[in-house]
């Protein structure tokens, strides 16, 4: 999964690894080994999302197992297929594992839930779970390091999902969001994959290259009529320069190449985007940053002539990890795969998250989010039937978590779902959904590397 992605950086990763191995003293960085020497990754140019754990519940080195047990309650689990889509309840298992090990020069993420999920009514749609995660990060040289990391989803119902708001991460940076229009109940897997070299060559300079991929599936188009597969693949190179210990400044080159498979139809959008960067961290756990600048695009059509546009791209985010709290916010504006649309679509975004563990056993959250799509050729409409030119979605999602004891905890949760898009001749009502859970978890942990 991820080979996609690292084939993007092979010419880059070649004269980097060769630079890190100049000598240091040639660069001024401190040979003291102290922090103030190392450079952060500004969230702009990140491929990871603001933390989900508070500062107390962060650990590391670590196996966990477990087991959870759920039941929830949707109004609508068909998203408005039939314009009153019935209810149900839905009852499912998915056992656990997770394995994070940290040593001097290497921290490793691996995740992976598998389960099952029967419905009261609606059984045709029972499924069986797929979630896979891993990160991985590894300094080649005290100054040189690389970020891997790859999720795997299958399900037939996004909302369904151990661990709902670790789902949804924030991030500040300008890449395209993988999933907005939330379909039905229906059969999907959904593939993200990244990797990032930073190489820092001067006490106050670093520069860096990224890349990455997307795919979002629908294995039957007859659960989701006129929604439709899409994908993206990219890469981005950047340049950090530290202004004192607080502002970053710098610059993003950035490619995307975006895919819509509707029948019979191939869209493809590609971009390239100049983007200026600027973050300041009042504390190394508390940061604002903005990035904009334009961003071109040539989209073609298997039935269309080439459309060429030249529009902003803009966005900022502003993330706090405190001992007992995380908040995270972001905006951003881009040129996105439209994300079961027909085509590429003009995207505006806006997401944020906050985490709260009020005692040592009692914890919220909450996610928003809010996602504005137009498709970016027109010219689509005149052609094509079946199919929406854009609309939005609002969701939103509450938690609590209560640890009932050393390994049983307690979750309960409420999500509301909004969906507007107009032109669906397939799906007759956007799907709105009401969603209520109540999961309870048995989990063991042994340390690892002591």
């Amino acid at each position: 999964m991820i080979n996609r992605a690292c084939f993007l950086l092979a010419i880059s990763l070649i004269p980097l690894a060769l630079w890190s191995q100049e000598d240091i003293t040639a660069t001024r960085i401190t040979s003291s080994g102290s922090d103030d020497s190392r450079m952060l990754v500004p969230p702009p140019v990140s491929t990871e999302a603001y933390p989900i754990e508070v500062g107390s519940e962060s650990r590391s080195n670590y196996m966990l197992a477990g087991l959870t047990f759920n039941t929830a309650y949707s109004d609508n689990v068909l998203g408005g297929i039939s314009a009153h889509g019935p209810s149900d309840v839905s009852y499912s298992i998915w056992p656990s594992i997770a394995l994070d090990e940290t040593t001097p020069r290497l921290h490793s993420i691996f995740t992976y839930d598998p389960g099952f999920t029967f419905y009261q009514r609606v059984s045709a749609r029972n499924e069986a779970d797929q979630n896979l995660g891993l990160e991985l990060s590894y300094r080649l040289s005290p100054h040189v390091t690389l970020d891997l990391g790859d999720s795997f989803h299958k399900s037939s119902n996004i909302l369904n999902q151990p661990d709902l708001l670790s789902a949804n991460p924030v991030s500040g940076s300008p890449q395209v969001s993988a999933v907005s229009l939330i379909p039905p109940i229906a059969d999907q897997m959904s593939n993200w994959g990244n990797v990032e070299l930073t190489y820092q060559f001067a006490l106050n300079s670093m520069v860096g290259a990224t890349g990455r991929f997307t795919n979002v599936l629908y294995p039957d188009p007859a659960q989701v009529p006129g929604i439709y597969d899409s994908s993206s693949k990219g890469g981005s190179a950047f340049y950090s320069h530290r202004f004192s210990a607080k502002y970053y400044l710098g610059l993003i080159y950035q490619y995307e190449d975006l895919l819509a498979y509707p029948p019979g139809l191939l869209a493809q959008t590609q971009t390239h985007s100049a983007l200026l960067f600027y973050t300041v961290y009042f504390k190394p756990t508390f940061s604002l940053s903005f990035f904009g600048g334009p961003q071109y695009s040539d989209t073609q059509e298997s039935v269309l002539p080439t459309n060429h546009s030249l529009s902003p791209a803009a966005g900022a985010s502003l993330g706090w990890q405190g001992q007992h709290t995380n908040f995270a916010l972001s905006y951003s504006r881009m040129i996105a795969p439209g994300n079961g649309l027909i085509g590429a679509a003009n995207e505006d975004a806006a997401n944020t998250s906050i985490r709260r563990q009020l005692t040592r056993t009692l914890s919220i959250g909450a996610y928003a989010s809010y996602t504005n799509n137009k498709l970016l050729d027109p010219l689509l409409s005149a052609t094509v039937v079946n199919f929406s030119t854009g609309g939005h979605t609002i969701a939103g999602t509450a938690s609590l978590d209560r640890q009932l004891h050393e390994r049983f905890d307690l979750n309960l949760g409420y999500t509301r779902i909004r969906q507007s898009y107009g032109g669906f001749t397939g799906i007759p009502v956007a799907p709105n959904i009401n969603r209520e859970w109540v999961s309870i978890s048995y989990k063991f942990s042994r340390p690892l590397g002591r």
